[in-house]
């Protein structure tokens, strides 16, 4: 194991990724200030070169944890103790960069349509991955706490970025004002912990808590210190009742930004919440499992009742991702009193993947639409887009019906692994409003599909799209329906962070 009392020449290997992106999202904004303005494709064109650089550390980390011949589910302590880099961190750091590519080529046409086509935000791109990073493999709640407020500082500019639009200055200053209350609520929750356990490492709190709980039960500081942890956790995954933000920020961002947030931002705050409450507050989910229980079918609920009224199609997606987080909810609630479904836990990593290539793909359709005078993001702007865009059309009812969980699209598998999980564990009536509330989210995806086919376009001719969106598009596309159909190799990936062994029985199906 590493020395957790001094830097050695690990430590930097381990903080490689992080290192490179700063360094980049640094040197765009040098750069930005030398290139006229019909040059500034190039600050995306470093962006995209900076993920693929960090994309090589993290593979080079892998590779290097490999050789190392760790057993499966454990990791590497590094910066002395502040980082904990294993398989799960990984998975997840892959994602980040993944969806950051994505929005990355995303932006490039729509930042310069709006005429903000500047290096600062690349770099603020950037920088909320070095956050996302630090959240992720943290094992120490400062470290956490760090990379949680950079990602979220360089996300409330980020949803501000078009300064001449109302909408995304009132976006901004709303997700700012709640952000703060929440992150401050969040602190409070971990000062308590380490107030208790006297540490601010995740396994020692975890071990001070097992001690305290053995004397004390029902410590009452300790329920509120779960409480008020948890609170900032549901915050930033955007679950019922702490979702209000979610909506505006996602209407008034700009669209690329929506769409990077929706699958960056939220999975960094997944993998966050398991990071504490599975490896830090495991000692007290006997007080959180009934929590949560209420929460997911508070979030499905309001969620998907929310979607129904909607016309303007980022507030509809914005609920619909809401909506997810409900099901995801229900992934930790699997299993018993004292012991977590890993069938439960690899659903919730299945359903991030899966959502980052066909949410993506849905916002980068809308994203599309922006033209000239046209916004693009009300339902009638919809209207008729197979006759203007056909392949956009029908690429955008694949996604819609994936999102929807219809077989064989690749979101269909992430709610199988959770539904499958709370029928494992005798959750049959929470399994049951699941699949009630997936086919009930059905009806406002074919909405928006009725426009598209059914509905009278307001423009004639073309709809204008850039290769760098096509190519976005293309990548969405090709891996929603990749992994719904030959999700074998997927699984495989999600079973390798978690380090576990694929199931016979799903084994079975998927061939």
């Amino acid at each position: 194991m590493g020395s957790l009392s001094q830097f050695n020449w690990n430590d930097y290997l381990l903080a490689l990724p992080i290192t490179l992106l700063t360094l980049f999202a640094l040197g765009i904004l040098l750069i930005d200030l030398m290139l006229p303005p019909e040059a500034k494709w190039v600050n995306a064109v470093t962006a995209l070169i900076g993920v693929g650089f960090a994309t090589g550390g993290v593979v080079k980390i892998q590779l290097w944890l490999q050789a190392n011949h760790l057993p499966p589910g454990s990791g590497w302590p590094g910066l002395m103790g502040a980082v904990y880099m294993d398989r799960f961190a990984l998975y997840f750091f892959y994602l980040f960069l993944g969806g950051t590519a994505i929005s990355i080529l995303m932006s490039m046409r729509y930042m310069q349509t709006e005429h903000e086509n500047h290096g600062e935000y690349y770099t603020l791109m950037l920088l909320s991955v070095v956050g996302m990073m630090c959240m992720a493999s943290g094992y120490d709640i400062v470290l956490i706490f760090i990379g949680l407020e950079l990602m979220a500082i360089s996300t409330y500019v980020l949803v501000g970025f078009l300064r001449r639009d109302r909408r995304s200055n009132e976006a901004a200053l709303k997700y700012l004002l709640l952000g703060a209350f929440s992150s401050g609520i969040f602190a409070y929750g971990l000062s308590l912990l380490y107030g208790l356990t006297g540490s601010t490492s995740l396994g020692e709190i975890s071990r001070g808590l097992a001690r305290l709980l053995a004397k004390d039960p029902h410590n009452p500081v300790a329920i509120v210190a779960l409480l008020t942890t948890i609170t900032g956790l549901l915050f930033k995954v955007a679950a019922v009742p702490f979702h209000q933000w979610a909506p505006d920020a996602y209407e008034g961002a700009p669209t690329s930004i929506t769409g990077f947030m929706s699958v960056a931002v939220k999975a960094a705050g997944w993998a966050m919440m398991l990071r504490i409450l599975i490896w830090g507050l495991g000692p007290m989910r006997s007080v959180w499992l009934p929590l949560l229980v209420f929460v997911s079918i508070a979030t499905m609920t309001g969620a998907n009742f929310a979607a129904l009224t909607q016309t303007n199609t980022k507030r509809l997606l914005a609920y619909s991702s809401i909506a997810h987080v409900g099901y995801m909810l229900l992934g930790l609630v699997a299993g018993t009193v004292t012991q977590l479904s890993p069938d439960g836990i690899k659903g919730i990593l299945i359903y991030l993947l899966v959502y980052t290539f066909m949410n993506l793909g849905a916002f980068g359709v809308i994203t599309s639409l922006r033209h000239r005078n046209v916004i693009g993001d009300e339902l009638d702007d919809l209207n008729g887009l197979y006759s203007r865009a056909p392949v956009e059309a029908v690429l955008m009812l694949i996604f819609l019906l994936s999102l929807a969980g219809i077989p064989p699209l690749a979101g269909f598998w992430g709610k199988y692994f959770i539904f499958l999980s709370l029928i494992e564990s005798g959750h049959y009536a929470l399994a049951s409003l699941g699949v009630l509330y997936s086919v009930f989210g059905l009806y406002y995806y074919l909405k928006m599909a009725n426009a598209m086919f059914m509905g009278q376009p307001e423009e004639r001719g073309l709809l204008p799209v850039s290769w760098t969106m096509r190519a976005a598009l293309a990548v969405t596309a090709f891996a929603t329906l990749f992994v719904g159909i030959m999700p074998d190799r997927f699984i495989q990936i999600v079973n390798w962070s978690l380090g576990l062994a694929q199931s016979p029985a799903v084994a079975k199906l998927i061939r």
